[in-house]
């Protein structure tokens, strides 16, 4: 019964986290959040799947390096005026 579980859960990751980078794949080049939902479903994968933890992490350092410049040019901002 264990294992049946364990399956299950896998498949429910799995039909929710793929068709979640799908989509947001498909919204990328549209005006809205479509790398949000790309990513949004990675991490989704990435909770049963080990595949997709590294890319989960790559995408966490990479934001932590995008919200770090923003935060850097507000500063600048600021202080100019």
């Amino acid at each position: 019964m264990h294992h049946v579980k364990k399956y299950l859960r896998k498949i429910v990751v799995a039909l929710i986290g793929v068709p979640l980078v799908i989509l947001g794949i498909i919204l990328i080049p549209l005006p809205g959040p479509g790398l949000l939902v790309s990513f949004v479903g990675l991490f989704v994968l990435s909770q049963e799947f080990d595949w997709a933890k590294p890319h989960t992490e790559r995408v966490k350092k990479e934001l932590s390096k995008v919200i770090q410049k923003s935060k850097a040019s507000r500063d600048k901002l600021n202080k100019k005026q």
